[in-house]
């Protein structure tokens, strides 16, 4: 079954969010909506999201779902924001409670964080099934990324989120707390075990530095004949000691002390402060 996907492309932090919808039902599923944030001054807004909204208000569509790939470091998400807007439940992979507990105790936030991703109103089991319209979907555990990542296949479209890039770029890092390149593999082989004609929507590009414009969409044939990092061919113990080598050159994302902060709170600001202002936490020699 043809899924219908329109992608959203936020220059400010080379994401991309989707909105994915059934045409005969016009139910539809917005994958990683991303706020925007100004780390100098800590001033947000919604531009990235209201075209989403704007997209989803124009052709009619009612939305089922507001989907997670994984806690991201790299932008803040705006499910909030869009569920206010649009209604919808917000899902992500059950390994968020593990994320949780990590970043938790490293912002000293455990006990707002006790419950476990109550934050969200949706924790998902791998094979769980996540339905727009007459499309069934389901819940693909991808982790290696981090703990937390689940791809979500409809019809023929699946989105990966951070697990892989277009085949020039390779794959996500796995340096993060509770990253592990081993896993990440097998994750990767996972997805690309899919028909061959999937289609693949990815969380981020950069347009491998500018050599190419900017682009979101592959499909697992392609992956797996030219992904630089994990095309056929390539074996585990090769996979990972491409992965951990050029993790070691890569600097932290600029996002991700905010981002993870407001992320494992299911994309809320921390609780105001006695005078009604919230604040975001620096770890001082902590990362």
């Amino acid at each position: 079954m043809t899924t219908k996907v329109d992608g959203f492309f936020d220059p400010a932090t080379n994401s991309i969010s989707y909105v994915v919808s059934d045409p005969d039902t016009r139910r539809a599923a917005i994958v990683d909506p991303v706020l925007d944030f100004d780390p100098a001054s800590g001033r947000t807004a919604t531009g990235s999201a209201d075209k989403l909204i704007a997209a989803v208000e124009r052709d009619g569509l009612a939305v089922d779902w507001i989907l997670e790939t994984h806690v991201h470091a790299d932008h803040i998400t705006a499910a909030p924001y869009v569920q206010e807007r649009l209604g919808g439940r917000i899902g992500i992979g059950a390994g968020v409670s593990e994320v949780q507990r990590t970043f938790g105790a490293l912002f000293n936030i455990e006990d707002e964080l006790a419950a476990g991703g109550s934050h969200f109103d949706r924790l998902f089991d791998d094979g769980d099934t996540v339905s727009i319209g007459s499309i069934d979907g389901r819940v693909m555990f991808t982790p290696g990324h981090t703990p937390a990542c689940a791809t979500y296949v409809f019809g023929d479209a699946a989105f990966v989120g951070d697990t892989m890039f277009m085949p020039d770029s390779g794959t996500a890092r796995a340096d993060f707390p509770g990253g592990c390149a081993e896993i990440l593999y097998d994750s990767l082989r996972r997805i690309l075990s899919l028909p061959a004609d999937t289609r693949l929507f990815l969380c981020h590009d950069y347009g491998a530095g500018g050599t190419r414009d900017f682009a979101w969409e592959t499909t697992v044939a392609e992956q797996r004949r030219s992904n630089i990092h994990c095309r056929d061919g390539v074996s585990r113990e090769s996979y990972v000691a491409t992965r951990t080598g050029r993790d070691t050159e890569l600097s932290l994302p600029r996002l991700i002390v905010p981002a993870v902060q407001v992320n494992i709170r299911g994309g809320r600001m921390p609780p105001p402060e006695s005078n009604g202002t919230a604040y975001l936490k620096v770890p001082i020699d902590a990362l």
